[in-house]
């Protein structure tokens, strides 16, 4: 289970979204992939150019998409780009991953390059095997509940990234400020 896990890197839209509407709690995926990293093994990421995930994401009264794919493959690693639409703004969102080991190298928001979060701060408290029904269909999966410790806030994620190229991610629950946050898988596309 920590292999699989191990390949949940992405949906790092997610920290943007944060930053510029002032929600610090929607998307802790920076921060999810972090500690996962450091709790489990590495392993080569095997993404190719192409490889695509598209989302819907719920705020209540604000709706949006969106799209993560691998842009490009250089000797560092894969530039991974993700494009959110919330209705009131867009966002780009761009990051290289380490193809060895998964470990964000550089991150981008908007052409701005972000820090990322303390891995410290996020305690995985729960993971177990589940499976779920998303608008792309119904997948096996692991579910994981990761506790935010600077809040004592939880969010959760069900993850396949055997199936689900990127950050293998199906489902994503989180609160805000402006109350319940879903992220849903709509397609994908694995090359």
């Amino acid at each position: 289970m920590k292999i699989i896990l191990a390949l949940l890197v992405s949906v790092l839209a997610a920290p943007s979204i944060a930053a510029e509407l002032n929600i610090t709690s929607i998307f802790n995926y920076a921060k999810l992939q972090q500690t996962v990293m450091d709790q489990a093994e590495t392993q080569n990421l095997g993404w190719k150019v192409g490889d695509s995930a598209d989302y819907s994401i719920n705020m209540g009264f604000i709706k949006g998409t969106m799209k993560s794919f691998v842009r490009e493959e250089t000797s560092e690693g894969y530039w991974v780009e993700q494009n959110v639409d919330l209705m009131i703004q867009k966002s780009k969102v761009e990051i290289l991953f380490d193809k060895a080991t998964g470990q964000v190298l550089q991150f981008l928001v908007n052409g701005q390059k972000q820090e990322m979060p303390n891995p410290e701060d996020q305690e995985i408290v729960d993971m177990q095997e589940a499976n779920i029904t998303v608008p792309a269909g119904t997948f096996d999966c692991i579910y994981v509940k990761i506790l935010n410790k600077k809040d004592n806030s939880e969010s959760e994620a069900w993850i396949n990234p055997n199936e689900i190229p990127i950050s293998g991610l199906l489902k994503q629950l989180s609160n805000s400020q402006f109350g319940k946050v879903t992220v849903e898988l709509k397609s994908f596309q694995k090359n």
